[in-house]
């Protein structure tokens, strides 16, 4: 073997020392990365279940609709209410579904998405603020695409409130909360041959909580501030010490003062057990 096969054979046997140390890494690093995956599933999945260990599952459904275009002028107040009380429901523990504006095909949506979360142990709140009719004894929330000429549009274009209650009912959710701020002079009476003011009574299913702006049959006027009266209220007590009936409870009586009567919210409960909207009052 002459000096420059020599040299050839020593270069080869360092090239394949070489390759061999990085495929050795690279098998190394490829190791660590899988175990560290593994490690952090793990993790994960813990989290999971003690997380999910004894606490119940709190879930909302937030509609604000403000510009309809049937309308004189915009309810700027519905889309503030729905953002600020959206806030103020995931600081306690609410995982919130927030919808503005929303087509009916959007309420729809956001309905079954809800549908498709709600377990035994849940409890489930609804939020609308926008306009509302009542049509054949029952309360429907409008879409702002709403095209309503007689009361039977009402029907096939709104939302049904009691349908939304009774599927929360049929889900098997441990409560169930609502809040309509509902109660407006809409855009359409005036189309009708007769017409119903505000909104039905709403039946209120096994263990539920409404709370509505006005009476039934009763229209009030907004305000001029940021908030609509009733989700004004809601706000200063929606953090206090107590049980959701009483923070709907301490609402009403706030609002029925404040307007000397004017407006008195309605509140029905057929509870089982008290729910707090705090974390720590579960």
């Amino acid at each position: 073997m002459n000096v420059r096969q020599l040299d050839i054979s020593r270069r080869s046997i360092a090239l394949a020392a070489a390759l061999i140390g990085t495929v050795s890494l690279a098998i190394g690093a490829h190791a660590a990365l899988n175990m560290r995956a593994l490690d952090a599933a793990k993790a994960v999945s813990t989290d999971q279940v003690t997380g999910s260990v004894g606490q119940t599952s709190r879930l909302a459904l937030v509609i604000g609709n403000g510009h309809y275009p049937d309308a004189n002028a915009p309810l700027t107040q519905s889309i503030n209410d729905a953002r600020a009380l959206s806030s103020s429901l995931r600081k306690n523990g609410f995982d919130v579904d927030m919808v503005e504006d929303a087509s009916r095909d959007d309420m729809v949506r956001a309905v079954n998405r809800l549908k498709s979360r709600i377990k035994h142990d849940t409890v489930v709140m609804l939020f609308f603020g926008g306009y509302g009719v009542q049509a054949g004894r029952e309360s429907y929330m409008l879409p702002v695409d709403a095209v309503i000429w007689k009361e039977s549009d009402v029907r096939r274009q709104g939302v049904s409130i009691e349908g939304v209650l009774e599927m929360m009912k049929d889900r098997g959710a441990k409560a169930k909360l609502v809040v309509v701020d509902a109660s407006r002079r809409n855009p359409y009476e005036r189309r009708f041959r007769s017409y119903s003011h505000g909104l039905a009574p709403i039946g209120t299913p096994d263990n539920a909580l409404i709370l509505s702006s006005a009476s039934p049959g009763k229209v009030v006027d907004d305000g001029k501030g940021e908030h609509s009266t009733l989700v004004g209220e809601l706000l200063n007590n929606l953090n206090a010490q107590g049980s959701a009936e009483s923070v709907f409870n301490k609402t009403r009586v706030a609002i029925a003062r404040a307007s000397e009567g004017d407006q008195v919210p309605t509140v029905s409960s057929s509870l089982l057990e008290d729910v707090h909207f705090d974390r720590a009052g579960g």
